[in-house]
């Protein structure tokens, strides 16, 4: 006898139902029944049972189908409002005139700007000449089948022009064949080599990233230290300095200043200081506000500010070092203007010093508080998930080295000072540092399970100069250490590892053959066929580079197209840097501030309102004088602020398109296809498509 459920008697209702609400108010509200008795009834028909659960299934399938579809119908809704309003930005931003050649930024020096934006202008219109030549040969009847040249005529126009023409464009096949494919050809197999080895790089990455994971492997301090810090008696305190280097970053301040003067640690034990390098007197006084309201509710906070600002954020650093009290400390936390560290950053990395005299930094991994902010901040999301999971970690983990982040993390002052401090000699002072301290014999650990909030860059023309500024100052560096490296003291293996893979392969091969082999081999060898590229170099193997790199992301997998084609497009950037920085071009030296747009995070938020009431508003609050400075300051950046259009991605750009059409000729599938969506990736970021928009 079957059961009955009394509860579910289907003279009360048949099933529970279940209301869902539609996004787009144009669609009806939905019932969804709940099981009802048949779906728990067993029959003595198994027959009927099986068909009713078949006649369910179905139409719950069908709803499922119309969510769906419901869903798709809003994606689609969204990409065509997006597209119609890319046609007035468009043309708000041709009719405004503003290029990258009126930047009043110098990051980059205008005749090394302008040379290099002429090469470019030589191959587009080479490509734009060529593709005119070929178009009227092929109408003559000179068809092309990949790189295989078929002759056959077509004789339709008059005899002495089909006879001029056909001696012009057989003395150019002849030319090409023996003078310019080979050398092309040659370059091409070159930049194949150097791209096979960076794929095996990042694939020896990925799979000892695997290993790490799979084995479990992370730092791990001493167990008596973490009790310690748990309960807090006889624990592990040493003295701690925290620095929070800033220059003119009104925006973000508050934020930075206010994380870490609520870090967990003894008041006795910490000294806060506030280098403050803005030349902008109205920040100034805000930022010295802002650390004497923390004082007055009892941090530990000092507020420095240079008056000769040489040397950038190195000299910022050198400057707060030299004080006298400093000598009392151990050890050394540096956080930027926007990042925010948990309150127990320190508990977490402190302790991995104890018993480990060799250590000289434990580094924290970045977690952003935009990264869903536009498209470009998806896309840095994934290049820095994959730097900090896989190249930092498998550094941390085999070999104790890796390039400091510049933030973050926390340093043995003895190591600072026994690699000789801070230098001012170039822009990556954090990696400069790094390299002295590993060839001093100290050791680095990553931490990737602490993290550390900060912000991305959400405009273009902010991301880009923090690119060139990334790319020239590494190779400015390895310039400068190259001997050191040579003659250091240190194991065969080190050197090889810090010369060829930490420096040759990530910084200088990287961006040489990404822009040599896409941007100019690529559209080359499609008006001269004879030097070819094989469909696995166009596709397969930057497909499987790509795939790769968004693994430390999995949510941003829907981006894995757009991401390889953006980085493409960075690489016009990322080499100019390179070369300025290997040869010492244009204003290399120059540190440009990336600018930030004051985003808290939530955790932040909801650390204020739980805060102690003495850190409330009564301590913080500004005052009207204050308010009105900050909006007289929001008022005049916003007018600062504007869309530009960029001169080198665009010519590139148009390179890539016309090369694309020559591509139809020889029916070269693969490559008109990668060559006419990279062309449009060159157009949208030429345009100043892809991130904040401003005007």
């Amino acid at each position: 006898m079957a059961p009955s459920f009394d509860w579910w008697a289907k003279g009360v209702h048949k099933g529970t139902p279940v209301v869902v609400k539609m996004d787009n108010p144009d669609w009806s509200m939905v019932e969804l029944e709940g099981p009802s008795e048949d779906d728990f009834l067993i029959g003595n028909n198994p027959t009927d049972t099986r068909a009713k659960a078949r006649g369910k299934n179905a139409k719950q399938l069908t709803w499922v189908l119309l969510l769906k579809a419901h869903r798709a119908a809003g994606y689609l809704t969204s990409v065509a409002s997006t597209l119609a309003s890319i046609g007035p930005a468009i043309r708000r931003r041709v009719a405004s005139g503003r290029t990258d050649t009126e930047s009043t930024s110098s990051f980059e020096n205008k005749t090394v700007k302008t040379r290099f934006y002429n090469c470019i202008k030589v191959f587009l219109w080479f490509s734009l000449f060529l593709l005119g030549f070929e178009i009227a040969a092929y109408y003559k009847g000179w068809h092309f089948r990949a790189s295989n040249l078929q002759l056959q005529y077509i004789f339709t126009a008059p005899f002495g022009v089909r006879d001029f023409f056909d001696w012009l464009y057989s003395n150019w096949v002849l030319i090409r064949v023996g003078f310019v494919a080979p050398p092309l050809q040659f370059l091409a197999n070159v930049c194949i080599v150097l791209f096979l080895i960076q794929s095996l790089d990042r694939l020896i990455l990925c799979l000892c990233c695997f290993w790490i994971r799979v084995k479990k492997i992370k730092p791990i301090p001493k167990e008596d230290t973490v009790a310690d810090l748990e309960t807090g008696e006889n624990g592990f305190f040493p003295m701690v300095l925290v620095q929070i280097p800033m220059c003119n970053e009104r925006e973000v301040y508050q934020h930075s200043i206010a994380a870490v003067c609520k870090l967990d640690w003894p008041k006795s034990k910490i000294l806060i200081q506030v280098l403050d390098d803005s030349d902008d007197p109205m920040t100034q006084l805000l930022i010295e506000e802002e650390v004497h309201k923390w004082q007055q509710v009892g941090a530990n906070i000092v507020y420095r500010h240079r008056v000769i600002r040489d040397g950038y954020k190195a000299g910022n650093l050198k400057s707060a070092m030299s004080c006298s009290y400093v000598k009392d400390y151990e050890f050394v936390a540096i956080f930027d203007a926007d990042f925010q560290p948990t309150h127990d950053f320190l508990k977490r990395t402190i302790p991995h010093f104890k018993d480990n005299e060799d250590v000289g930094l434990v580094q924290a991994r970045w977690s952003f508080v935009n990264k869903d902010e536009n498209l470009l901040t998806r896309l840095q999301n994934i290049n820095l998930s994959f730097h900090f999971e896989v190249e930092q970690q498998v550094n941390g983990v085999l070999i104790n080295f890796f390039g400091f982040n510049g933030t973050a993390g926390v340093w043995r002052i003895k190591a600072l000072e026994d690699s000789g401090g801070w230098l001012e000699r170039t822009t990556v002072e954090d990696m400069d540092i790094a390299v002295r301290a590993h060839l001093q014999g100290w050791k680095f650990v990553f931490l990737n399970d602490v993290e550390c909030q900060c912000e991305l860059p959400e405009s273009y023309e902010a991301y880009r100069k923090q690119q060139h500024r990334w790319h020239s100052g590494p190779m400015q560096l390895f310039r400068l250490c190259l001997p050191d490296v040579i003659h250091a003291k240190i194991s065969f293996w080190k050197k090889f590892n810090m010369i060829f893979l930490f420096f040759l392969l990530r910084k200088l091969i990287l961006p040489f053959y990404s822009f040599t082999l896409f941007c100019i081999i690529l559209p080359m060898t499609m008006f001269i066929p004879e030097a070819e590229l094989p469909a696995w170099v166009v596709c397969y193997v930057p497909a499987l580079m790509s795939f790769l790199n968004i693994l430390p992301a999995p949510k941003s997998f829907p981006f894995i197209v757009p991401y390889l084609l953006f980085e493409n497009t960075m690489s016009v950037t990322k080499f100019n840097a390179m070369i300025s920085g290997l040869f010492q071009l244009g204003n290399a030296y120059e540190w440009v501030v990336t600018k930030k747009s004051g985003r808290s995070s939530e955790s932040d938020l909801v650390s204020l309102i739980e805060k102690d009431p003495k850190h409330q508003l009564r301590g913080s609050e500004p005052d009207l004088d204050e308010i009105k400075a900050e909006i007289l300051q929001e008022q005049k950046a916003r007018k600062k602020k504007h869309n530009r259009i960029y001169t080198k991605e665009l010519a590139l750009a148009f390179l890539l398109l016309t090369a694309s059409a020559r591509s139809l000729l020889s029916a070269q599938g693969i490559h008109f296809y990668f060559l006419l969506f990279q062309g449009i990736s060159f157009l949208v970021v030429g345009l100043d498509l892809i991130g904040e928009q401003v005007m």
